[in-house]
């Protein structure tokens, strides 16, 4: 009998249970990999707790550190943001075959962990430079946060973001700096900034 994974709601939280074994899926292994959502899993938007559900089902199908890592973001957007569970009767059904499937097609937004970024020198140590053709993007290996550098007509907008909720991104703090100034040394703020911000359980609100 092949892997298939069931997710419904009891008492408002969703609840995930990998059949043909009738195991549910608990958070501890994926928060060891990635702190999203500590609250729980979720469905049905781009948020932290798809982001923390798309890491547990790709550790639990693909027992691969690497493959989740790498490969959550880009999960979550294409299948788990897509997955509905509303009300107390509801459920949704996700064969390992459309997981397979669906890993096949996924090019775009590996996150910047493990071979997905490379680590600096300016930077904490928690944090990667992610090579975009277009621009400058910087992110956090623990968190789902970046740092994106704009290049205005004369001066830099630099913005640190969060996944978000429901909005992707959503600003926490931005700085805007002439071009002659120390762009480096506003990132290396943001990054410090981020590391220090006092963050609620993330989590649908």
């Amino acid at each position: 009998m092949t892997t298939a994974y069931v997710g419904r709601r009891r008492r408002g939280e969703l609840v995930v249970t990998r059949r043909p074994e009738d195991a549910e899926l608990t958070l501890d292994r994926s928060l060891d990999l990635v702190n999203h959502s500590p609250s729980g899993f979720d469905v049905g938007y781009r948020g932290s707790g798809p982001a923390q559900l798309a890491c547990a089902l790709l550790l639990d199908y693909y027992y691969d550190e690497q493959v989740a890592r790498e490969q959550y973001i880009a999960f979550r957007n294409q299948v788990v943001s897509q997955l509905e569970c509303d009300g107390a009767a509801a459920c949704w059904h996700l064969p390992g075959e459309e997981i397979d499937a669906a890993m096949a097609t996924l090019t775009d937004d590996i996150v910047a962990l493990a071979d997905g970024g490379r680590p600096s020198p300016s930077l904490p140590e928690n944090w990667r430079t992610v090579s975009r053709p277009d621009r400058r993007v910087f992110q956090r290996a623990d968190r789902d946060h970046y740092i994106v550098l704009g290049d205005g007509s004369d001066e830099w907008l630099v913005v640190l973001c969060s996944q978000g909720d429901r909005a992707y991104p959503a600003p926490l703090a931005h700085r805007t700096v002439a071009e002659e100034a120390d762009v480096e040394r506003v990132i290396r703020e943001l990054a410090e900034e981020s590391n220090n911000l006092i963050e609620p359980p993330e989590g649908r609100r």
